[in-house]
Formats: C-alpha cells, sequence, structure tokens
C-alpha cells in the first residue's frame, strides 16, 4: 500500500527502453547492465543514471558476482519489463520524497526502516498474485485488440509447416485461456484468403499447463482436456496421439514420444531464454529458436548508424595519434550508438562489449529473430549455419571487429533475413 501522499508516475522517459537481461541489486537498488562476466555497463538508481565515481563508491572493483542469485535478479522475460519499470519507479519515488531519509540499502522514516530487498520482493510477489489469481488473463481476454498482436502470416506459416513436418503447441497456460488466445489469431484474422478452420488444425499436438520449465524434467501428469468444458479427465493419459486432442502437463520426453520424433529432430521456438530456450537445450538437446522482439529495433538502428564506428578513420592517417584523443572520440561515438538504442542502450551490447543477454542468446539460441513469421522467407530445406569464427593465433582477424560487428552476429536470422531484402520483416 502506498500513501495518498505519494503517487507514481505513470511514464518516465528514462526508462521508456527497458531491457532484457537487465539485473536488479536488492541491496543498493540499482539496476544494472552488465556483460557476460559481470563487469558492469551501466548503472541506474530510479531515474537516474550514475557516472563512473558514484558506480564505483557501490561496486569498487566495477564487477558483481553475477553467481550471487540471493543479491541479484536476472529481469530475463517479457513480463519482467513491466516489472522493472515498477522497481524503477519505486526507488525513484522514495529517493525524492522529503519524508524519508535516504539510506544506502534502502529508505527510514521515523522508526521504520524499508529496505531496497523488501521493496523488490513486494513488486515479485505482487507480479506473482497477479499470474496466479487469473486477473492478469481477465483483463487481457477483455482487450484482445489492444494486448495481442495478430499476424496474418501466422496462419500460414503454420499450415506450410504441417505440410512438411509436425507442429505441436506447448504452453503454460490452461486451456480456456489458450482456446480464447488461438481463436483469435487463428481463426478470426481480418482479411484472411485463406479457408477458415479450427485452431486445433493447425497443430499436430496441444499441450496446456505444461509448468515449464519443470516441463523439460520429470514433468506432471498427462491428462486430456473436455474441449467441451475446460475440465480435466480423470486418469493418466497413456495411449496414442489422436488428432484434435488437447492435454494437459506431461513433460517433453512425452511430446517425443507421442510425436514419435527424437529430441535432436525438434526445432522448439519460444520467448523465455531461461524457461524455454535454455532448459530445452541442456536437459532435452532440442534445437532452439529464440524469439526477440527488440531486435526489429536493434537491427534497424545498426543499419542506420554502424558507419560511426568508423568514422574519420582511414588509410590517409599518416601520423601516430594521439591516443587520449582517440578514447575520448571513442567514448563520444559509443555514447550517441548507444542513445540511438534509447536510455539503456543496446540489447546486445555496449560499445565493444556484448550484454549478458546477448552471451545467453549466442551460447543457448541456434536461431533468433524478432519473429518467426521470418521462417516464411526461407525454404524450409535451407540450411542455417554460422559464419566459423576462429580463435587467435590461428585467426588474422583483429579480434576487435569480431567483437564489434554484432550485424555478423552468428547463428543470425534476421541478419541473413535483411540482406534478402524482405520489407515486411523490419518495421520502420
Amino acid at each position: 500500500h502506498i500513501h495518498p501522499w505519494l503517487s507514481l508516475p505513470p511514464f518516465h522517459p528514462n526508462l521508456s527502453s527497458l531491457l532484457s537481461g537487465l539485473v536488479f541489486d536488492t541491496m543498493y537498488g540499482n539496476l544494472l547492465k552488465v556483460d557476460s562476466n559481470g563487469n558492469i555497463l551501466l548503472c541506474s538508481h530510479g531515474f537516474t543514471f550514475l557516472k563512473r565515481d558514484k558506480i564505483q563508491d557501490y561496486y569498487p572493483n566495477n564487477f558483481i558476482q553475477r553467481g550471487n542469485t540471493d543479491r541479484f535478479y536476472i529481469l530475463n522475460t517479457l513480463f519482467n519489463l513491466s516489472e522493472t519499470y515498477l522497481d524503477g519507479c519505486l526507488v525513484d519515488l522514495f529517493t525524492r520524497c522529503s519524508r524519508y531519509e535516504n539510506c544506502q540499502k534502502g529508505f527510514k522514516h521515523g522508526d521504520l526502516f524499508m529496505s531496497f530487498r523488501s521493496m523488490f520482493q513486494d513488486v515479485r510477489d505482487a507480479m506473482d498474485y497477479v499470474h496466479d489469481t487469473g486477473s492478469l488473463k481477465e483483463s487481457t481476454l477483455r482487450n484482445l485488440d489492444k494486448y495481442v498482436v495478430r499476424d496474418l502470416n501466422l496462419p500460414v506459416l503454420l499450415t506450410r509447416i504441417k505440410e512438411v513436418a509436425k507442429v505441436f503447441l506447448a504452453t503454460n497456460s490452461d486451456y480456456n485461456y489458450t482456446e480464447a488466445i488461438m481463436k483469435y489469431l487463428l481463426e478470426t484474422p481480418p482479411g484472411a484468403k485463406y479457408p477458415k478452420k479450427p485452431w486445433r488444425a493447425f497443430f499436430d499436438l496441444v499441450v496446456v499447463d505444461t509448468r515449464k520449465p519443470l516441463f523439460f524434467a520429470e514433468g506432471t501428469v498427462l491428462r486430456q482436456v473436455d474441449t467441451n468444458t475446460g475440465k480435466l479427465r480423470i486418469g493418466t493419459y497413456t495411449g496414442d496421439l489422436q488428432h484434435g486432442t488437447v492435454y494437459s502437463g506431461g513433460s517433453s520426453d512425452i511430446v517425443c514420444e507421442l510425436l514419435d520424433v527424437k529430441g535432436k529432430d525438434i526445432l522448439y521456438v519460444g520467448d523465455h531464454i531461461f524457461g524455454d530456450i535454455l532448459k530445452s537445450k541442456k536437459r532435452q538437446g532440442w534445437k532452439t529458436f529464440l524469439v526477440v522482439p527488440e531486435l526489429a529495433k536493434e537491427l534497424q538502428v545498426w543499419t542506420e548508424k554502424n558507419q560511426l564506428c568508423m568514422m574519420h578513420l582511414d588509410s590517409s592517417c599518416r601520423e601516430c595519434p594521439d591516443i587520449t584523443a582517440i578514447q575520448t572520440r571513442m567514448k563520444v561515438v559509443t555514447y550517441r550508438m548507444d542513445l540511438s538504442y534509447g536510455q539503456m542502450g543496446s540489447l546486445l551490447r555496449s560499445g565493444s562489449r556484448q550484454t549478458l543477454f546477448a552471451s545467453q542468446l549466442m551460447r543457448y539460441a541456434d536461431l533468433y529473430s524478432s519473429t518467426c513469421i521470418n521462417l516464411l522467407h526461407y525454404p524450409f530445406s535451407y540450411l542455417f549455419r554460422a559464419p566459423p569464427v576462429l580463435v587467435s593465433p590461428t585467426s588474422d582477424t583483429p579480434v576487435i571487429i569480431t567483437r564489434t560487428c554484432i550485424s555478423s552476429c552468428i547463428k543470425s536470422l534476421f541478419y541473413n533475413s535483411f540482406f534478402i531484402n524482405h520489407p515486411c520483416i523490419f518495421p520502420m
């Protein structure tokens, strides 16, 4: 509960471009952008971005122990973006409030002390409550046009894949919510030029209530769903795959059995780097496709601004340059480049350094793109292969080029899509 003399701002530009993969420090209330090793790339306290000397007051080594999950919480999912914004709002709100004394680890008001850890946990509990009670889903279903993006190409993609392979849907949502969303996406798209058919006809197998990431380990009991009532049928299902039947629970092993495939035969598309991509890759060896909506903006900015990297540097430079001046110019160029992405900079890098999110993406996702619809622009026999990257001293290519030229990302589906020039892929 927030007192009436305190009010949260509805929107603040400094946190309007929040990114996946940020880290919240529950001890000091700071929002951190770090690289794969835990080196700090950017730090904000509420809506205030901290300068280097202030950052070193909190973190003398400009480094965090990323493995300390009790203190540092990684905000990896799309759901975390609203949670991150609310954390920033609360920290900024109490920092500005004259009734509260600012302390290093929280705020004090008389005999009451409120730590950043307790504030963060309150927000976490509130988010869990919204999900567990179903109020978020109820609000979504009342405003489908507002909250759900419908793509006319989705039914086309699913139909084409189903002609040459098997398609399954595995979701943590219950049947009633899944039914409403899928009908909206697949059965009622405006201006559709293909025959209308039930949404379940687009899939060979539908599994709800999967409880990922548990789904990729021991899983839960597999049961059939009564599609007329949305209720679960009594008993464990042990039969063969029945087309048109919806199942609840189960595990990734059961899915492979029902579809009569091996893990390596599956290309799994998801948007949760931990619950979808990492677990399916490490535990089952599935091929993975990570959907990262922010990549459309990333590629657009890189295409428009990449010339800044080599600005005023060519073979006409004969004199030995002043290193100090070069370092200053590099900082200016990096700053200008980062601002093009938004206040928090690029999702994938800060200057020439990869972010934590980028390192996870490169490690666990076989393919990644802003949308799975980009698969429409490739034949299903297409082989995606990462360009070879040689390790020094076997490579004559300077390391700096490999690190900065993110447009040539390994395993990058969106990179290939851009160069075959499909104007509908990247909205401007």
